[in-house]
């Protein structure tokens, strides 16, 4: 059963999502909430990942030989979680940001517009150079 959070708990939680939609970058405390915000989503699956690590390490010492048959899912749930588990910033998301109502937002924008009905734009062609 969880434990009930403290209003001093509260308080400190954020409030920003982790990342820099709709971020105004004059405001320098917004700013901040959300850098803070994405470094501590990082800690959070790093953490995550350190935590199952453990578990699969008792797993491997408990059931030793048998290892492979009885500890695959905590070997696949640590393998996903490996993936994105290093810390690395908030810069590149900070300096690279493309706002979602951009044309450059996303690849799936064909993706959308053929499940709309839409034919997706033609590939560009390449013509070769005169030798």
């Amino acid at each position: 059963m969880p434990t009930p959070e403290s209003a001093a708990f509260l308080a400190k939680k954020p409030t920003v999502p982790p990342t820099f939609d709709g971020v105004d970058y004059d405001d320098n405390r917004r700013l901040k909430q959300a850098q803070d915000a994405i470094v501590r989503e990082q800690w959070v699956r790093c953490m995550m990942a350190r935590l199952v690590r453990e578990e699969l390490g008792k797993c491997y010492r408990r059931e030793g030989i048998n290892h492979l048959l009885n500890c695959g899912k905590l070997r696949e749930r640590y393998l996903e979680l490996l993936q994105d588990a290093k810390v690395k910033g908030y810069l590149f998301q900070q300096q690279n940001y493309v706002p979602k109502d951009s044309k450059y937002a996303s690849s799936s924008s064909s993706s959308a517009a053929a499940a709309a009905g839409k034919p997706s734009p033609a590939p560009p062609t390449y013509t070769a150079l005169p030798r």
